[in-house]
């Protein structure tokens, strides 16, 4: 179907058409937030098959990293050509990603093919987020996008424990094939039901920008696990890597501030909604998406549980986030408010986060659990008002770019975050296999090895994953405290009624 009606019309007037494609929208959606939970409780398994722990972080990473490149790109063709078939490109690219990651022999060809399902991802989720801005209007959205939150809390929920189980079942590799009929259901609901609307600007795309602005993106990545790399964040290696980010980012801007249509165009900071909610968007990626896979690893090495019972303490995280993002989206859409929330989820963040950096081996389950959801209640509570806040900022010929520019942010700081938490994960066991009697390499133990060892061993083990666990919750909270400080300067701005076009009012 071919729409060339003007940019402010609905995209779709009959609203059951609308339900249908935002189910399948959420269908995508499930499918690309799934693929970084469900890897969670299966890295641990991973690792000991391929062995270099020191890269488990990448696994993840990868995945994070290019999806964070490749998110403006995603957002400023959606505005030049039209979202719907930037969406389908960008499930058939993460399908296909997921075979190969199935397929994979090595942990090199494994990350690689993370590389590919992120290229995919990237243009899934920031797709689905300016979809969104084109089927509703802005209160009526903050309501939608809780749904949307709703979907990716239970892939958070299922995933852990249904990788664990899958993994334990039919081996880690599963896990990556059952994007494959997911996938599919997706793509053939949204080419069937999402009608194509054609941008009335001639398309004009900024090569050069997108790649000055991955090369900034994946040079501050790379320094974050420099560590591992070269052994200190700040050898010359890592100083020179930096230099370079510094360098990219600079010839980003100058080619920005010259070319028709930046890939996110620099008036947008003027408006310090914008520049404060990116700041935020790394923050809450950081503390959020960056500490799923750590949380995994901390529960199987702190406490002893097989992967599939560990997923099930993700229930609490997601029954938190499910609560908080119902109840904020919902408060925002009665109330027009975004600024309170993102305030309330950083700081119940750095509460929760500087309590799990106090736990010690052997804490009571039921202890963690209630950290867990109290960690979840405050991803809940902040994780819509930076989309929000954007995309009620931006000019609405701008919100594709806008939305990819915020994503890319948040998971610009979760590819950092976990570098950086590996790296102290890796610091924190670095020579004390020759105190353990028995481990002969402790980033090899699977699990499984762990609970095989001697009593004594194995709670050797536990305290020293528990030691190096609380730097890791200490900069967690650090990073939360930065975002903090950046809500608290966003101003009160408070949407429009449903059915007024007006801008937002600052009050």
């Amino acid at each position: 179907m071919d729409m060339t009606r003007p940019a402010g019309a609905p995209l779709v007037a009959s609203h059951r058409q609308r339900l249908a494609i935002f189910c399948f929208l959420l269908t995508a959606l499930f499918m690309a937030t799934l693929d970084n939970q469900i890897v969670s409780t299966a890295l641990p398994t991973i690792a000991a098959e391929f062995g270099q722990l020191e890269r488990f972080g990448w696994v993840g990473s990868a995945y994070l990293l290019a999806t964070s490149a490749t998110m403006p790109v995603y957002g400023k063709l959606g505005d030049l050509f039209g979202r719907k078939y930037v969406m389908i490109a960008a499930i058939v690219i993460f399908t296909v990603g997921s075979l190969t990651c199935g397929l994979a022999w090595s942990m090199d060809s494994l990350i690689a093919s993370r590389v590919l399902q992120g290229m995919g991802g990237g243009g899934i989720m920031v797709s689905i987020f300016s979809i969104n801005a084109d089927l509703f209007e802005a209160r009526e959205r903050a309501k939608y996008q809780s749904y949307s939150s709703l979907v990716i809390m239970a892939s958070g929920s299922v995933g852990p424990l249904l990788g664990g189980t899958m993994s334990e079942l039919f081996g880690w590799r599963s896990i990556f094939l059952i994007n494959l009929p997911i996938g599919i259901i997706a793509l053939t609901g949204i080419l069937l039901l999402l009608p194509y609307r054609r941008p009335v600007r001639r398309p004009k795309i900024d090569y050069v920008g997108a790649i000055l602005l991955a090369a900034t993106v994946t040079s501050f990545v790379a320094w974050a696990d420099s560590v591992t790399l070269f052994g200190s964040l700040f050898a010359w290696q890592s100083l020179m890597i930096v230099a370079s980010g510094m360098l990219w980012a600079a010839l980003w801007i100058v080619v920005e501030a010259r070319v028709p249509e930046p890939i996110v165009p620099l008036k947008l900071f003027r408006d310090s909604t914008f520049s404060l909610f990116l700041i935020i968007a790394f923050c809450s990626g950081g503390v959020a998406i960056g500490m799923v896979n750590y949380f995994a690893l901390f529960l199987q090495t702190t406490t002893g549980l097989s992967p599939s019972s560990a997923g099930l303490f993700f229930i609490g995280a997601t029954s938190g986030i499910v609560i908080g993002s119902l109840s904020a989206g919902r408060l925002i859409s009665i109330t027009g408010r975004y600024k309170p929330f993102a305030i309330a989820g950083m700081t119940l963040n750095i509460a929760a986060l500087f309590l799990f950096s106090q736990l010690a081996a052997g804490t009571p389950l039921s202890i963690i659990f209630a950290l867990m959801f109290l960690q979840g209640l405050a991803i809940g509570f902040g994780q819509q008002a930076p989309i929000i806040g954007v995309q009620n900022s931006a000019p609405h010929d701008d919100v594709g770019a806008a939305t990819g520019a915020v994503t890319l942010t948040r998971m610009a700081g979760a590819s950092v975050a976990i570098s950086l938490y590996g790296a102290i994960v890796a610091a924190g066991l670095r020579g004390v296999e020759a105190n353990i009697p028995g481990v002969a390499e402790i980033g090899s133990l699977t699990p499984q090895m762990l609970l095989d060892l001697p009593a004594a061993a194995r709670l050797a083990v536990q305290h020293v994953y528990a030691g190096a666990f609380t730097s890791v919750f200490t900069t967690a909270a650090i990073i939360a405290a930065a975002g903090l400080l950046a809500g608290l300067f966003l101003k009160p701005v408070r949407l429009p009624p449903a059915g007024h076009a007006d801008k937002p009012d600052v009050k």
